[in-house]
């Protein structure tokens, strides 16, 4: 009961605890969005649309990354 105590006077936040949920399911959905991009791209002939899948598997995790250590600045003391 020790837990539920410290959750009812908000001395034990949830965020934290489901902040790398979070993380990798946004990791997950970049890279598919990357790799999306890359495969219509090769499709349709279109090189932005290649260069910019290139540049979401390479960047996206490390922005995904950032965002995630941004909010969870919130959160820890």
């Amino acid at each position: 009961m020790k837990w539920w105590n410290e959750f009812i006077r908000f001395r034990r936040f949830i965020t934290p605890q489901i902040m790398p949920v979070v993380f990798w399911i946004l990791v997950f959905v970049v890279v598919v969005q990357g790799i999306v991009n890359i495969v219509w791209g090769a499709r349709t002939g279109s090189a932005p649309t290649i260069t910019s899948g290139i540049f979401t598997l390479l960047f996206g995790p490390i922005l995904v990354r950032m965002f995630c250590e941004w909010f969870l600045t919130f959160f820890r003391g």
